[in-house]
């Protein structure tokens, strides 16, 4: 048992949240802070079992806290914000919220930079002076700094670096302005995100569901419009992972088209549960066989995994035109 009295605030209020619902948990977790939000997910990940009597100590405490602080007002505009989120989607969302709240409060572009990942950072300070990425350094978690710090480029490092240590007093005027020079590179990586919807694996996601009559239909009227985005979209529809869902009579087939050692070196870059799938289409026998194998084969490059996996999809694309195999979802013409 974790003794209660060894803990701290952070320690009592993981106790609290891990008391929760799932929703509700969430809901609290959505409010806080980056810094908060990660130590209180360390907190919650070390503790280990808690006693009884200690998850009701915890309880008091917190209502014993919460009688003093009063009645707290929620933010009903968040709230409504994320019903609207989860009953239409992101987009649709922020445009109904601009909509009903066109004044409502935004987050300051600094606030939305903190919760951004190192790859989203490097581009909205690329090329900027090396006392604007300095400031915007600060105001990141250590970790992220990190990161975003040795993504640029090597000569300047030791300035930005230099900058941050030598930095003192920034005026509201210095960040005002950095405010506005990462507001505008957000705005353009939006815009640049919003080109990007659609494409290739798009279809090819689409087209496997959408059954075999459908792909027999579309598919040549594609070509004949662009053969090389017809053959990208192939390519994207038969992916090495769309092989577990095969059945065993398919999956069958697939083997005996296959070379013992293009399979072993493809199931390595796998996970066991996903090669469950090839071992049902053979023997209990050939199955223990090629375990074996697999163990025994030791390290294989990630290059000689995705070579291998390549010839099994080019197999497998091979059988599915000639019939013999099927993917997708059905259709009238996948059945007989």
């Amino acid at each position: 048992m974790t003794a209660l009295a060894t803990f701290d605030e952070a320690d009592r209020a993981a106790v609290m949240v891990m008391l929760l619902e799932d929703d509700q948990a969430a809901d609290i977790l959505s409010r806080l802070e980056p810094d908060e939000l990660r130590l209180l997910g360390e907190k919650m990940c070390a503790i280990s079992e808690i006693g009884p009597q200690d998850i009701t100590e915890a309880i008091t405490g917190f209502v014993e806290r919460t009688e003093k602080l009063g009645h707290v007002v929620l933010d009903r505009v968040g709230q409504v914000r994320s019903l609207m989120t989860r009953a239409v989607g992101e987009m649709k969302a922020d445009s109904l919220m601009q909509r009903i709240m066109p004044e409502g409060p935004q987050a300051s572009a600094l606030e939305i930079a903190r919760w951004l990942n190192p790859q989203a950072l490097v581009p909205l300070v690329r090329g900027e002076h090396p006392q604007a990425i300095a400031v915007l350094l600060v105001q990141l978690d250590p970790e992220v700094a990190a990161e975003v710090l040795h993504s640029l480029p090597p000569s300047i490092q030791p300035e930005v670096v230099h900058r941050i240590a030598t930095l003192g007093p920034v005026s509201p005027e210095a960040i005002t302005m950095l405010e506005e020079l990462i507001a505008r590179k957000l705005g353009d990586a939006q815009g640049q995100a919003a080109l990007m919807i659609g494409g290739p694996r798009d279809v090819a996601d689409i087209m496997n569901n959408a059954g075999k009559a459908m792909e027999k239909h579309i598919m040549p009227e594609i070509a004949k419009m662009d053969k090389a985005l017809a053959k990208e979209i192939e390519n994207e529809m038969f992916k090495f992972e769309h092989l577990f869902g095969l059945d065993p009579q398919s999956m069958g087939a697939l083997l005996r088209d296959v070379d013992n050692d293009t399979l072993i070196d493809a199931l390595k870059g796998i996970t066991e549960a996903e090669r469950e799938c090839f071992f049902r289409a053979m023997s209990s026998r050939a199955a223990d066989g090629v375990k074996d194998e697999i163990a025994a084969r030791g390290r294989v490059k990630l290059a000689d995994v995705v070579a291998a996996q390549k010839q099994i999809v080019a197999a497998a694309r091979r059988l599915a035109a000639e019939g013999t195999i099927a993917f997708g979802a059905g259709g009238d013409d996948d059945y007989v």
